[in-house]
């Protein structure tokens, strides 16, 4: 039979632990507006919560916080490597047991998170989700998205790298995980650059994942097992990094488009390691976001569907979005 004071000992290390979890898994900011009191408070759940791409997202949706006077919560599982949905949940439903909110952001790239949208609705609160492309009416629960047109950056980035291999050569092509945008950015890319320019050959897509040494070990064995690339296009927000760094140890210069206009990615396009990065609006996305949910909160109408412009950034054009990270901190 276990003692009084053992069963109290274990019970407080549980607490601490939970305690723990709370505070690792979440991040909030008060609302400071003309330095009233809050409106409300907004949750924003997002697994893989510490990946750079990420906390730049997190940095649009504070920031817009702060100046609408909402007091808003971020709640992720903590990495930057791991995309961990029943982490994040679990976070998420402890956050939603200790307060009140009156509107949920969910990030949804993945469907295991769909029930849990379904879920927070049925709860009355009204659910927007960012970034994915999400076809109103396939995810019950969920009442408005923003975001930017995959298809239509991908088609961007084939042209920007057919002019700039002159219509001729071969590209590879990763994606961070084979997901249902992911994989229509690498097929519109694709088959853009068939119609286009078909003198260029483009391989099948593969993963290179999150984790960044991994990311360019991958990048390096498929140079060195098709030694005629001469251009590479990565749909997610560390392939500008995998793909210079692949091509530094590989030994060749290729054209390199990858996502995200984070400080790492624009520092490569500056110093020419890589050619461009589509500018899918992380920061901007995100303040809409807020916005989207304050007037929800509120009880207005929004449409469902709330799309911005995704440009391809080039050396020429990287002085809008530093100022745009410092802006927000970054």
């Amino acid at each position: 039979m276990v003692g009084q004071g053992k069963i109290r000992a274990v019970a407080l290390l549980v607490a601490v632990a939970v305690v723990a979890a709370l505070v690792a898994g979440a991040l909030t900011a008060k609302a400071g507006a003309g330095g009233g009191g809050s409106k409300g408070n907004l949750l924003w759940v997002q697994p893989l919560r510490d990946h750079p791409v990420h906390r730049l997202m997190q940095a649009g949706f504070m920031q817009r916080c702060k100046q609408i006077g909402w007091t808003c919560e971020i709640v992720g599982n903590p990495s930057a490597s791991e995309f961990d949905v029943p982490a994040t949940i679990a976070l998420a439903e402890a956050s939603l047991a200790r307060k009140e909110f009156k509107a949920a952001g969910i990030y949804s790239p993945d469907p295991a998170i769909y029930p849990f949208i379904r879920r927070v609705s049925k709860q009355g609160l009204p659910v927007v989700s960012w970034h994915i492309p999400i076809k109103q009416g396939t995810v019950q629960g969920l009442t408005a998205t923003t975001g930017t047109d995959p298809a239509a950056y991908a088609r961007a980035s084939a042209v920007a790298i057919g002019r700039r291999i002159g219509g001729r050569g071969t590209v590879a092509v990763t994606e961070g995980s084979f997901n249902t945008v992911e994989n229509l950015v690498a097929k519109t890319f694709t088959a853009t650059m068939k119609q286009r320019y078909p003198n260029v050959k483009v391989l099948k897509p593969q993963v290179e994942g999150f984790e960044p040494s991994a990311a360019i070990s991958k990048a390096v064995s498929i140079l060195q097992a098709n030694q005629d690339v001469s251009a590479a296009f990565s749909t997610t927000g560390g392939g500008p990094a995998t793909w210079a760094g692949a091509q530094r140890q590989a030994g060749k210069r290729l054209v390199i488009i990858g996502m995200d206009y984070v400080r790492q990615n624009l520092d490569l396009v500056r110093k020419g390691d890589v050619y461009a990065v589509v500018g899918q609006p992380l920061y901007e996305e995100s303040a809409r976001t807020a916005d989207l949910l304050a007037a929800l909160a509120s009880g207005k109408k929004v449409p469902y569907s709330n799309n911005l412009p995704a440009p391809i950034i080039t050396k020429a054009k990287l002085g809008k979005y530093y100022a745009l990270l410092k802006r927000a901190g970054q």
